[in-house]
């Protein structure tokens, strides 16, 4: 039987109930009326008649109108005749009072007449009686039929109530359990439901789903743990540190490397939140904090190592479920690195002996004192100058920028006067500028104080930036060269009226080897203004560059007053 035919057949009994107890309500209500007004209508109006015309007969000799009404009363007692014997009894009245009418003052016949009307009321008393007998009769069936009607129905509505709700609730709370069961992976769950309705469907298709996920769940069981075996394996056989975490960041799995680092292991950390190892772990500490200083130096194998973090987000469906932190070995490239810095400081300080030596040479040489030299041994020695002037300047930017490499950048900070360094800056460029017959025009604020800072730095990061003015800024212009107080800061710019330079070039002009593509220059080796921004920031200050195509550039750093 389908739920739905059930669940009509509850509701058809329910009305058939009500409408059973009201249909017998209703009529025995109704036969109680209708016995009711049997009694007060016919039988009450007969004693109403004949006590009034007991009463008119006592008045008959006073009053001459009592007469009217005993006829009155008797024609309606005439009319209202209901019992047995009282039709005989009405007319022996008639008869009697007949005889009065034709002998008013003859008073011998009003025994017969009271007795008359006695026993109309006598009959129409014991006729009440009856009836009240009848309807207490009918009152008392009505009662039993309704209270056995009422007990059975009762009954049969308590059972339905207790049983009706089960036939609901019962497959219900059973595929509510089953259906747990699933959610909590247990494929082997089944629910059995003698039923041929749609409770009874529903267990069947239950049933088949949970065969289906429990041979599905078999069938890759095997799988899903051999990947998951090879893939621990993969990440134990890597040098690098490897910690996942689900979504509130408790501790899924470590690898050998990252047990090694953080020292721990993984079976005495899984399933804890990482807030909690990071109180008394120093590098899980620092793991977790979110800042952009992604390596770091830790004391791995009894050696100083050097790790990238790099944290990956677990998604699903957009949301992130988990993270992964690799710590990435970049040991080796440090070690290179370090050698390539030593290698290339060791080649630049050999080098810069002899070459300064070649310079000198190539000046002695160019000297009239030593001997006159034709034209083109001049052009000869011109270029031995020139290029040896650019091989020290090379490696002078090598040796700087291993300074910067290693750390080792000494820095000599003391309170100085800007117009000292604009001078020193001016002077070394002066000679430049004359030959492209560019006017360097150099502004300082009054007042200025002094700006904390090495001298010899600061000086050489501002003669880069008018080098690179001259450099790129067509014959016959100028440059400006100014110096303002910005709050507590001092600023140094410099101006050109050079091409400019393209926006998109901009962020990567103070990178390592970075040249503007395009630029027919070959010198220089990309390095200048990779070094004057360590040499300023090495300082506590900050470097800037603002350019437009066709507009010219202006390159400018800040450092701290003295105050």
């Amino acid at each position: 039987m389908k739920l739905k035919t059930k669940l009509s057949l509850g509701l058809s009994f329910l009305f058939i109930v009500i409408l059973v107890f009201g249909i017998l309500g209703i009529f025995y209500i109704n036969r109680l009326s209708n016995d009711a007004a049997k009694v007060l209508k016919n039988n009450h109006e007969s004693l109403v008649y004949c006590n009034s015309m007991l009463k008119a007969l006592e008045e008959i000799p006073a009053k001459p109108g009592a007469v009217k009404v005993f006829e009155e009363n008797l024609k309606k007692q005439e009319a209202n005749i209901t019992e047995p014997g009282e039709l005989e009894a009405t007319k022996e009245v008639r008869t009697d009072f007949s005889e009065l009418l034709a002998a008013p003052w003859d008073s011998s016949n009003y025994p017969q007449i009271r007795q008359g009307l006695q026993i109309i009321n006598d009959l129409n008393q014991n006729a009440i009686l009856t009836k009240n007998r009848v309807v207490q009769n009918t009152a008392a069936d009505a009662k039993l039929w309704l209270t056995v009607i009422f007990s059975v129905l009762f009954l049969i509505t308590i059972t339905f109530i207790y049983n009706f709700p089960a036939i609901i609730s019962s497959p219900i709370t059973k595929l509510t359990e089953g259906i747990r069961e699933i959610a909590d992976k247990n494929y082997k769950k089944r629910i059995y439901l003698d039923q041929n309705d749609e409770f009874g469907e529903l267990a069947n298709a239950f049933n088949s789903m949970a065969e289906k996920l429990d041979e599905y769940e078999r069938s890759n069981l095997a799988q899903l743990r051999f990947e998951k075996s090879r893939i621990e394996t993969i990440i134990n056989q890597m040098k690098d540190g490897i910690i996942g975490f689900d979504g509130k960041r408790r501790i899924l799995f470590l690898n050998a490397v990252a047990e090694k680092l953080l020292g721990v292991k993984e079976a005495d950390v899984l399933g804890k939140y990482s807030a909690d190892l990071a109180v008394n772990n120093d590098l899980m500490r620092t793991l977790l904090q979110e800042n952009e200083k992604k390596e770091l130096k830790i004391y791995a194998d009894k050696r100083e190592s050097y790790f990238n973090k790099d944290v990956l987000n677990v998604t699903n469906n957009n949301e992130v479920i988990g993270q992964v932190i690799v710590l990435r070995n970049i040991t080796p490239f440090h070690e290179l690195n370090e050698a390539k810095t030593n290698f290339i400081a060791t080649v630049s300080h050999e080098l810069k002996t002899p070459i300064s030596s070649i310079k000198m040479s190539a000046q002695l040489l160019s000297d009239n004192r030593v001997g006159n030299l034709n034209e083109e041994q001049t052009e000869l020695i011109k270029s031995i100058s020139d290029d040896s002037e650019r091989l020290l300047k090379i490696t002078s930017e090598l040796l700087n920028m291993s300074q910067v490499e290693t750390g080792n950048i000494q820095l000599k900070l003391q309170p100085v006067n800007a117009s000292d360094i604009i001078q020193q800056a001016v002077e070394a460029v002066q000679f430049k500028a004359q030959q492209k017959k560019i006017t360097i025009k150099t502004s300082a604020a009054e007042k200025l104080p002094l700006v904390y800072a090495d001298i010899e730095k600061t000086s050489w990061v501002l003669i880069n930036f008018l080098t690179n003015a001259i450099k790129y800024s067509p014959e016959s212009s100028s440059i400006e060269l100014g110096v303002n107080a910005t709050g507590n800061k001092i600023e140094f710019s410099v101006r050109d009226q050079g091409k400019g330079i393209d926006e998109k070039y901009l962020p990567k002009i103070f990178d390592r080897y970075f040249k503007v593509p395009g630029t027919l220059e070959r010198e220089g080796t990309g390095l200048g203004l990779a070094i004057s921004k360590e040499f300023i920031e090495a300082q506590g200050g900050s470097i800037m560059v603002n350019s437009e195509v066709g507009m010219g550039s202006r390159f400018s750093f800040l450092l701290n007053t003295s105050v």
